[in-house]
C-alpha cells in the first residue's frame, strides 16, 4: 500500500470509535487553522455512527467551529432520506440534527433519485463547491468482512469509471444500485482514514494489510491517497496481523 500509511491498534470498539472522533476533531482544527474550511467526507456504520456521537458532545463539540465544517458523504444506498438504510439519516440524526449543521453545510448523495443521474449530479455538486478537481481534506471509510469500502464491491475493477468522481454500480449480492465515491475522488483526499473492528475482520484485514495486492478481490487495497493514510482497527480485527504480535 502507499508509503505515508499508519497502522493504530486500539484495545476494543469504544476506543476506536474514539479515536476516530479524535483524529476527526485534530484534522478539522487544521484544516481550518490552514485554509478556513474543512471538507470531510462521512462514511456509514456501526463505528463511524458511535464517533458521530462523540463529536457531537463536549468536549469535542466545543472544541470546533462548527460553521466552518462542510459535510459530503462517500457512499450511499439508493434509498429515500427518511429510510433507516440511508446513511444521510443515520450522519443527521447522529452529528448533523444536534450540531445544528446548516442544511447549506450538508450534502447528501440523493439515494431517491434514479441511479446514474444521481451520481452524475453529486460529482457536479462537488465540483460546484471544491473545484473542478475536488480535494477533500479526510476521508472517512469503513471496510467490510469482504474487504469492500465505501460501495466499491469485490467482483468489479475498483478502477473501472475512474475518471469519474462518482459512480452508480449495481451490486449483484444485494441486487440493487449504489452510489459512491470512485476511488479518483477518494485519492485525491489529504486524509483517509480507515476504520474497522471486529472478528469477522480479521481474515480480510490480514490480507489487505499483509497478502499480495488484488483490488478486484479486496477494493479497499486501492485506496492510496495523496495525503496520509489511517488505519484504526481494534485488537480482535488486527489478531491476524504480523505487525500486531
Amino acid at each position: 500500500m502507499q508509503a505515508d500509511r499508519h497502522l493504530f491498534i486500539v484495545a476494543d470498539e469504544r476506543a476506536l470509535a474514539q479515536s476516530l472522533a479524535g483524529l476527526v476533531g485534530d484534522s478539522a482544527q487544521t484544516a481550518i487553522a490552514a485554509r478556513g474550511r474543512f471538507n470531510l467526507v462521512l462514511a456509514g456504520g456501526s463505528t463511524p455512527k458511535a464517533a458521530y456521537a462523540l463529536l457531537a458532545a463536549p468536549p469535542v463539540r466545543d472544541a470546533l467551529d462548527w460553521t466552518k465544517v462542510h459535510f459530503f458523504f462517500g457512499d450511499e444506498r439508493c434509498v429515500p432520506p427518511d429510510d433507516d438504510q440511508s446513511n444521510y439519516k443515520m450522519a443527521r440524526e447522529t452529528l448533523l440534527a444536534p450540531l445544528g449543521i446548516a442544511e447549506s453545510h450538508a450534502f447528501r448523495m440523493r439515494g431517491e433519485d434514479e441511479p446514474q443521474a444521481a451520481a452524475l449530479d453529486y460529482a457536479a455538486l462537488l465540483r460546484r463547491e471544491l473545484g473542478a478537481e475536488p480535494v477533500f481534506d479526510l476521508v472517512m471509510l469503513g471496510m467490510g468482512p469482504d474487504g469492500h469500502t465505501a460501495s466499491l464491491f469485490p467482483g468489479t475493477d475498483p478502477l473501472l469509471d475512474d475518471d469519474l468522481l462518482v459512480k452508480a454500480p449495481f451490486v449483484a449480492k444485494f441486487e440493487s444500485y449504489r452510489i459512491t465515491l470512485t476511488p479518483r475522488a477518494i485519492n485525491a483526499a489529504r486524509e483517509v482514514a480507515i476504520a474497522t473492528a471486529g472478528p469477522e475482520k480479521t481474515a480480510a484485514l490480514t490480507a489487505v494489510l499483509e497478502g499480495p495486492r488484488d483490488p478486484v478481490k479486496f477494493p479497499i487495497q486501492i485506496v492510496r491517497p495523496a495525503g496520509r493514510l489511517v488505519w484504526l482497527v481494534d485488537r480482535v480485527a488486527a489478531a491476524g496481523l504480523q505487525t500486531a504480535k
